[in-house]
């Protein structure tokens, strides 16, 4: 069984993730690749494809990438700089799982946060009073715990649950 594990990464979050599931795969027979550097997935069994949240979903490159893949099993991992348990991360998953599920066996899924980009906070400092993204202390306090992350627990995780669904061949 080949495996492809692909990913978009803004700021190196889904990159560090990505990495941390490659080498968690152990012996199998695997590539790793950026999305913009796949060129013909035919060769694969699996695909495990990452992005980074934006705006509740994969972000464009990796949404149009996943759009392309057919006929494969489909694992979906993603980083998002908020918390991976609350509805927006449920949503966020799950909009990126919505990408594949009609053409793909999907095997499973798996989101974690990531450290939020300084353009992205200093895009929301310009933002009038009334943002709901206007930077508060409890956001800001949110912005320096997702800085740890992904963590080394988060990469054994998303590693594990794949090399785990991949080796039960489900």
């Amino acid at each position: 069984m080949k495996i492809l594990v692909t990913y978009s990464s803004k700021t190196g979050n889904t990159k560090k993730l990505a990495q941390g599931i490659f080498h968690g795969l152990g012996n199998m027979d695997k590539t790793i690749l950026p999305m913009n550097e796949v060129k013909d997935m035919s060769g694969y069994d699996v695909v495990l494809a990452g992005y980074w949240v934006d705006k509740g979903g994969a972000n464009t490159e990796a949404a149009e990438f996943m759009k392309t893949i057919e006929g494969k099993k489909v694992g979906v991992f993603a980083t998002l700089a908020f918390w991976p348990d609350s509805e927006h991360g449920f949503k966020s998953i799950t909009a990126g799982e919505e990408l594949v599920k009609e053409k793909n066996h999907v095997i499973g899924r798996y989101i974690c946060q990531g450290k939020i980009s300084d353009e992205m906070v200093a895009m929301f400092e310009k933002m009038g009073e009334n943002s709901p993204h206007k930077p508060t202390p409890e956001k800001r306090k949110r912005y320096a715990i997702s800085a740890n992350h992904p963590s080394q627990a988060d990469i054994a995780v998303a590693a594990e649950m794949f090399r785990e669904r991949i080796e039960a061949d489900v």
